[in-house]
């Protein structure tokens, strides 16, 4: 008897075509301890080309329903560009939601996986490895961060930084039953969707659901200084989450007074202050960091989505202050700053943190926004365009959704934002001019889609 390692069923082909591999089918005998499958068959049948519609139907009966996905099935990217499996072409300015800063295929960042998958892929936090240490030494170094912790993601990074602020607390008051506790979010932020993050997050239907959450949070209106200056110098907050630009939220950038009022108040009483960078960090702005626009720093940051280029990885970055509050065993993760993904960013930020890449997402930044300003401003339903560096905001009187649809079809990728009234672009920060303008000429030519 031989065996053939194929896959068990090709849930794309048609219920017909297939057998299960629990039928015991036609001589086939399923071996689950191996995940293999033993036949007397002489070879596996051919696989047959899988089109968009068998991608579609086989995820609405194997994959949870928690994303209403658009109606399009990629196979490979390339730069900027991004095909679908009938080979259409598509101009990405969604970077997989900021992620792909580097676009699709960049050769320093599969240079840098396939070396590192060739070498080590995972050993546990229970080990050392080299670039873990490495790329927490690049973050250190060009930060204002102490120490690194690494998550798996945006959202792990938020709840360690909750952990973390509650941890620093207890620390700071070893004498007191009820050290503070609670925390400060703002209207139209995003900080993730598990428990904690969860809590933090504005967006009422996120929560609902699942209530109840963690307690303690208080939302307040972003930008409004006296309230928040108020509420953190009553003595119960551990800590205050903000985005220096809200990307999910809508693209609203905070103003210098908001978050050096922050900072002040923070200092003043004692709580912590937490930048929500997951989105608009690492050269997104045309600034390695958001913040460093303002000119106000943090004692936490969380970053995620670029950094290592499409791979799953979460960063929290911390002073010493906060660090030295951490033991042994107060937070952890099995997969998280594992050497692969840590090498591929190494490689993404090296890049990215070069002074003339990022004068060069800085000045295509304002070059794209006076575009759009000149194309699109006159039309009746763009209210405004706002944004800094490749982190855009296109406001409507009308939701986006057929805008956005009519772009599709028309060969560009876009993404809504706010209150479905948004079109979020952030597009991947090797973009072209040339590829600017194009995006500015289609987003024109569907804007009649809105009427």
């Amino acid at each position: 008897m031989t065996t053939s390692h194929f896959s068990l069923t090709n849930p794309f082909l048609p219920a017909a075509r297939r057998t299960p591999p629990w039928s015991g089918g036609a001589g086939r005998r399923v071996c689950f301890c191996t995940n293999s499958l033993e036949t007397h068959q002489a070879a596996p049948p051919k696989k047959d080309v899988l089109t968009s519609k068998d991608v579609m139907e086989a995820d609405k009966k194997v994959i949870v329903g928690t994303y209403a996905r658009t109606p399009v099935v990629f196979s490979s990217g390339k730069g900027c560009k991004l095909f679908d499996v009938e080979g259409q072409e598509y101009l990405d300015l969604t970077s997989g939601i900021a992620v792909n800063a580097l676009g699709h295929g960049d050769p320093d960042w599969i240079r840098a996986v396939t070396q590192q998958a060739n070498t080590l892929t995972h050993v546990s936090n229970i080990f050392y490895t080299v670039p873990q240490v490495e790329l927490a030494k690049r973050l250190v170094s060009c930060s204002f961060a102490d120490r690194v912790f690494f998550s798996n993601s945006g959202t792990e990074a938020n709840e360690a930084a909750i952990k973390f602020a509650r941890k620093f607390q207890r620390f700071s008051h070893p004498d007191e039953m009820h050290p503070p506790s609670d925390f400060i979010s703002f209207s139209n932020c995003f900080h993730g969707r598990t428990m904690g993050a969860l809590a933090l997050t504005s967006k009422e239907h996120y929560r609902t659901p699942f209530q109840p959450v963690m307690p303690g949070v208080t939302f307040l209106e972003y930008g409004d200084i006296q309230a928040a200056t108020e509420l953190i110098q009553s003595g119960n907050i551990a800590a205050v989450f903000v985005e220096p630009i809200q990307g999910e939220g809508g693209i609203y950038s905070a103003t210098k007074d908001f978050l050096q009022s922050l900072r002040d108040a923070c200092d003043a009483a004692g709580s912590l202050l937490v930048f929500d960078e997951v989105q608009c960090g690492l050269g997104r702005t045309g600034y390695l960091w958001a913040h460093e626009d303002y000119n106000v720093f943090p004692d936490i940051m969380t970053l995620a989505k670029p950094l290592a280029g499409g791979l799953p990885i979460g960063a929290v970055l911390v002073t010493e202050k906060v660090a030295e509050a951490i033991n042994y065993g107060d937070h952890g993760s099995t997969f998280a700053g594992g050497p692969l993904v840590c090498n591929a960013a190494i490689a993404v930020l090296d890049k990215i943190s070069d002074p003339s890449f990022l004068a060069s997402v800085a000045s295509k930044g304002q070059y794209f926004m006076k575009l759009l300003s000149q194309k699109l401003g006159s039309n009746s339903h763009v209210k405004e365009v706002r944004g800094l560096g490749l982190i855009i905001g296109i406001e409507l009187d009308v939701p986006a959704a057929p805008l956005v649809d009519a772009c599709l079809n028309s060969g560009l990728l876009i993404l809504t934002a706010g209150k479905g009234n948004v079109v979020r672009l952030v597009p991947p920060l090797i973009i072209s001019e040339k590829e600017l303008e194009h995006a500015a000429e289609v987003l024109l030519k569907c804007l009649p889609a809105l009427d």
